[in-house]
């Protein structure tokens, strides 16, 4: 019966990682609204501390990064382990960014990152009668 188990368990441990790879691929998630002047990124990375995400924009795409280091010791007994350990996502921003290219704000408040970018403003506004 040990073998049994054995196998269960490597067999559970093993769709873990694959399904934790899976999600490392597609996520996070994310939102992104316009508000007057300004883009409104909302990033969904919980499990990770602020230290460990890093940010860039290169004109209008926008990379996030995130990696949280792993502790053998909270490994050892691990069964299940399908939370992603690394996010590496860069995403083309859908608006012209505004010539400064500065990120207004970034706050990361219970697992979810507000990104704040100022964008350009083209056109004008039309009355209707």
């Amino acid at each position: 019966m040990g073998l049994v188990k054995s196998l269960a368990k490597e067999m559970i441990k093993e769709i873990g990682n694959k399904s934790r790879e899976f999600y490392e691929f597609v996520l996070p998630p994310v939102d992104i609204h316009l508000e007057n002047d300004k883009l409104i990124v909302l990033i969904d990375i919980p499990g990770f501390t602020k230290k460990d995400i890093k940010l860039s924009l290169d004109g209008n795409i926008l990379s996030i990064q995130a990696c949280k280091e792993i502790s053998d010791e909270k490994n050892h007994n691990m069964i299940c382990n399908q939370r992603p350990n690394i996010i590496d996502k860069k995403m083309k921003l859908p608006v012209e960014i505004d010539d400064g290219g500065e990120v207004s704000s970034a706050k990361y408040v219970d697992g979810v990152l507000t990104v704040t970018i100022p964008v350009k403003k083209h056109g004008k506004d039309i009355s209707i009668e």
